[in-house]
Parts: C-alpha cells; structure tokens; sequence
C-alpha cells in the first residue's frame, strides 16, 4: 500500500474506536454472566475481538450485534460447551491467553490456534500455572507455542503465584482460572499492570481483593450481566497524539479516550517531553485529548511506567526521533514477544528513513532530532502498531513510503486510513 507523504498539518477532532482490552472482556464477563444480559455500547469491532466473540459463540454463547450495540446471553462458568471445531484466534494474543484460563476450568477439550504470527508467540507463562492447578495443555516447543490443547477440569486447583513476568493478560487468565477453583487463589504481580479484569469482575458482581501488587480472588463465584460503556483506546489515540505534536501546523482533538490510571503512561511521557497537551471534559473513566504541534526534548523511559505503555512504544519510539537529545527505553523486554519483535521491528523500521536508534536487549536507545525520508517499504510483518507507526512516519516524509501488509491495522482500528485522511489538510 503506498502511503501518502507530508500533509501541511492534521486537524480536525477523532472518535477513536473502543478500548481493545476492555472489549476483549466485557465479551468474556457477559458470555460467563450467570443471569442477566449484559449489553454493551462502544465495542470494538476490530478482527482480535471479532475473534473472542466467535469463539464464545462456537461455545453456545448467544451473542446479538444490531450495530450499535452487542448484546450477551450469559451462560455461566458451567454453562459453555464444546466448540465443534477448533476455535481460530486469529492474530489475538489477549484471546488465546485469557480463554486459555477459562477453558482450564471446562471438562472437555479444546484446540485454539491462530495465525503466523500468534503461532510464534509463548504460551508457557500462562500454560505452566495453570497446569498447577490442574488443566492438561499441550502447545508447540518448549515455550508451548500455539496451536494449543487444552483439557480443562471442573475441580481446579487454587494457586498462590508470584508472576515472573509483568503480563495482564496472565494476570488476568488466572483470575479467570482461579474464579472457578475451589478455594483462595493470590497472585503476586511482578510490577502493576493494566486492571481491567480486576475492575470489570467487581463491575459484574465479583468478588477480588487488591493490596499493592498482590491480588486474592475466592472461587467458585457467579456473575451477573451488566451494561457496559467502552470508552475509545488510548493505544489507538496514541498515534493522533503523537502525529499531532511531531506533523507542523496540527491540532488534534480526540473525543471519549480512556484514562484508566493503568494505562495513562503515555500522557506522563508526552508531557515529560513538553507537548501541548490538554485533557478536558474529564471524568473517571474518560476524557477528551487535544494536542497541538509542539517542540519536544528527550526523555528516559523505563521502571514502572512500561507496563503502562508498553502497547504505545513503537509510536512512542517515532515520537523520540522528532525530539531533541536522546531518548532512553528501557526493562521493555516484553516488546520482543508481542506480535513481532518490536524491539528489532521498530529500530529496522525506523532507521530505513534515516533515523538513529540503537535497539538494545530491553529496549532502544534514539537520537533526535532526525529528518526522515521517504521512498522506503515498511512491511508491518502482520503487527497493526508497526503498520500504524509507518503510516505516521510517512506523514514527515515528501515521498511516502510504501507499506506492506497494511491490512493488519484492522485487528484494532478498522477506520485508521479513514480518520487519517479527514485530518489530513
């Protein structure tokens, strides 16, 4: 796909589309509702969330989508059934992790696998704690590779596990694992991730405890539908927010952005860095982001603050090379095991129009400020944020560039070439 080069500023204001992480469970929470339906209003409609829907419906899940909102027949923990088939994941790491937790609760079989991608992606971090507490999985290679077996059990084990790996989603698979053992399960997180199964369960009547990084949760529960509000992803904002401040003459306004503290680490780097940024009509939940064309420094990125933004570091990365100094990312080797090798993605990627950035073990280290060039081919290897990041990229370029496998921008943001075209002057 060629790839359009400098506009002369973006303006205009963007509804980002829904929260991916939040669509992935409020599927999950309303399809294991006891009673009640749950609806929900803002739902993402990318391919990773087409794919959670397909498979709970595979599981005897009745799951309506009129187009404004879906509505959830819940079944229960006790109320799935065997999938007839397979059940394809797609590109969906989130899918594929946090079923697995609700399937080793399941007594009967279950095969999940997914694209090339998803195929290189390790499933022992969530495999191996559920096999303590009982399910049999079976995966590709020592680091249990997809596609995945997995043979659940009713009577689960509880588990008290510290997390070598600072993952909501393995976080989140044992919650989900855990809600059906009988008895306490704690688990103690190596560093404060994104809480989204943890707000979500008590929204839908569940019960959780949360002290510092250590979580208990009681099985068996039961939940109750609930009508859910899924605000737009600040992972999908991220990149208006970044080509609002680095594309001269531009003035973003994103409109409904989630600002779960869990995942705000971004709006703390950008302001670190010294970009106008304002958030307005602010609630507890959401606010409106505007950003306009600004002068950035460098700044160094790491410690804590990488599980709060480790989805937006390759948009973040092209950010550091409009900066002046040298930004440092760093303890972000979780980058490696995403949908590719962000680390050596982003630094190949982004040195192809001419920037400077070492990739290191655990993150990279970028010289700015950098002219980029244009004439290059990205190819996004199946990765929607790499795709994403070169569609930006391009816009500081005179050329273009052109970028391979494009169409992997639907598993989050169907409508990014859209948005990009109306701000676009």
């Amino acid at each position: 796909m060629k790839l359009r080069g400098a506009c002369q500023g973006l303006r205009g204001t963007v509804t980002v589309p829904g929260d991916k992480s939040i669509s992935h469970r409020s599927i999950m929470f309303g399809a294991l509702a006891k009673k009640g339906e749950t609806v929900v209003h803002g739902l993402l409609r990318g391919e990773d969330v087409l794919s959670t829907m397909a498979a709970f419906r595979a599981m005897g899940v009745e799951i309506k989508d009129d187009g404004q909102s879906v509505h959830i027949q819940g079944r229960g923990f006790t109320g799935l059934t065997p999938a007839a088939g397979p059940l394809d994941m797609g590109n969906s790491g989130t899918s594929t992790r946090l079923l697995a937790g609700i399937l080793a609760g399941q007594p009967f079989e279950t095969v999940l696998f997914g694209d090339d991608s998803l195929s290189k992606r390790p499933m022992d971090r969530v495999t191996q704690p559920l096999a303590l507490m009982g399910a049999k999985i079976k995966g590709q290679g020592p680091r249990t590779l997809p596609p995945l077996t997995i043979k659940g059990r009713r009577q689960l084990r509880p588990i008290s596990y510290q997390l070598p790996v600072a993952s909501a989603q393995v976080k989140s698979a044992l919650i989900f694992a855990a809600l059906q053992a009988e008895g306490e399960s704690i688990l103690v997180e190596k560093a404060k991730t994104r809480n989204h199964t943890e707000e979500m369960l008590q929204q839908f009547g569940g019960q959780i405890k949360v002290d510092g990084k250590t979580i208990t949760v009681s099985g068996p529960q039961e939940l109750t539908g609930q009508e859910v509000f899924v605000p737009g992803d600040i992972s999908s904002a991220a990149f208006w927010l970044v080509a609002g401040l680095i594309v001269p003459n531009s003035d973003i306004l994103l409109k409904n952005v989630g600002i779960n503290q869990t995942r705000t680490g971004i709006l703390d780097v950008l302001q670190a860095m010294g970009a106008q940024l304002e958030l307005t009509d602010k609630t507890d939940v959401a606010a409106n982001l505007r950003v306009r064309s600004s002068n950035l420094k460098a700044t160094e990125i790491g410690g804590d603050l990488i599980p709060r933004l480790i989805d937006e570091l390759p948009i973040i990365a092209l950010l550091a090379t409009q900066a002046e100094g040298e930004t440092v990312i760093k303890d972000a080797e979780e980058l490696k095991v995403k949908e590719t090798d962000r680390i050596a993605v982003v630094a190949e990627a982004l040195t192809a129009l001419g920037a400077d950035v070492r990739p290191t073990d655990d993150g990279m280290i970028i010289h700015g400020k950098t002219p980029l060039h244009g004439g290059a081919t990205i190819n996004s290897l199946g990765d929607h944020r790499i795709g994403m990041m070169a569609a930006i990229a391009s816009l500081l370029t005179q050329k273009g560039l052109e970028l391979e496998r494009a169409e992997s921008i639907n598993t989050s943001y169907p409508s990014f070439f859209t948005d990009l075209e109306a701000l676009c002057q």
